[in-house]
């Protein structure tokens, strides 16, 4: 990053658009390390105005009992006033129009796509008056998310690994095997991160340390050349046991498919259940149990047939003329 000259603004009327994709983040073994971006999308356009800060959301979030703050408590507007504050920019008024696709509550990194959507809307805000990088869009985000994991493929897409050192957090951005397809079972009910962090138990046995060590690096080698060893890949010890009590139903889920042959995780902290198909007729087959299982689509799940996103998120220019 290039520091902000004294004195130096936005300019006002400055507009941009960003694109930021879901992610699912664990893969079962890969706990706070492993994540793939999702090809289901938020979008925003943001304006900087004369004062005071408005956001105007369709979609999800739009309203009701899950309704976002439409006002400078709403994530994307933090956090793209978070990374004016760090380097030195006095923030102008913002008009942000968000249009939601991500489900909230659900696995499927709706936090972490919020405040990638702020820190790269505040990336393109800054174009000629701060140079920002990746490494410090990838830093900001994992301030403000707490850790890399959701925020990393978010940015980058395609399969990621992130981790932390002296420097601060990286990451590694790796292409997913064309023979890999995705199903996410999500259900109606929602699922706190924060519940589900309090039932990770501070210290595990040292065989079950052991035993996600191998699939992890497993989990890596099946995803990008080997989809054959999917299933065998994404057995877990460290977290989804922990979590089962707060969401028996996912649960349940995970154990029906796994029972059936198909790889099945919990994504990200839950409720929703990721499916890593080795073949589309495989993944035909997991839709089938999600939706006909003994309250399926009924009782609130939804079979999802997704793709990996390999762009990430993306931040452009509107010209002036296009801005309403």
């Amino acid at each position: 990053m290039t520091a902000a000259e004294p004195g130096a603004r936005v300019p006002l009327g400055r507009s941009v658009r960003v694109r930021v994709p879901a992610t699912s983040a664990n893969l079962g073994p890969g706990f706070d390390t492993l994540g793939l971006a999702l090809n289901v999308h938020d979008e925003l356009e943001v304006t900087a105005t004369e004062a005071g800060v408005r956001v105007d959301v369709t979609g999800v979030g739009a309203e009701g009992e899950h309704g976002v703050p439409t006002d400078e408590t709403n994530l994307v507007a933090r956090s793209l006033l978070h990374v004016l504050d760090r380097v030195g920019v006095e923030a102008p008024g913002l008009r942000i129009t968000a249009t939601n696709a991500i489900p909230h509550g659900r696995g499927m990194g709706s936090s972490g796509a919020a405040i990638v959507s702020g820190v790269l809307a505040a990336k393109g805000l800054l174009e000629g008056v701060v140079d920002v990088t990746d490494e410090d869009v990838l830093r900001w985000a994992t301030e403000l998310e707490g850790h890399p994991d959701n925020v990393a493929p978010a940015i980058f897409g395609g399969l990621t690994i992130a981790w932390v050192d002296e420097t601060g957090p990286r990451h590694k951005q790796l292409a997913v095997h064309r023979g890999v397809s995705l199903l996410v079972a999500v259900p109606e009910a929602t699922m706190s991160t924060s519940l589900a962090r309090s039932l990770q138990p501070e210290a595990v046995p040292h065989a079950d340390a052991v035993f996600n060590l191998s699939r992890s690096a497993l989990l890596v080698a099946a995803l990008t050349q080997s989809p054959e060893l999917l299933f065998d890949a994404t057995e877990d010890r460290l977290h989804q046991t922990y979590r089962a009590s707060a969401m028996p139903e996912t649960s349940a889920l995970v154990r029906e498919l796994r029972a059936a042959g198909h790889a099945a995780v919990v994504s990200g902290a839950g409720p929703s259940v990721l499916v890593l198909a080795s073949d589309p007729a495989a993944r035909l087959e997991a839709a089938r149990i999600v939706e006909e299982r003994p309250g399926g689509a009924a009782g609130g799940w939804h079979a999802r047939l997704l793709a990996v996103d390999i762009r990430g998120g993306t931040v452009e220019p509107i010209p002036s003329s296009a801005v309403a």
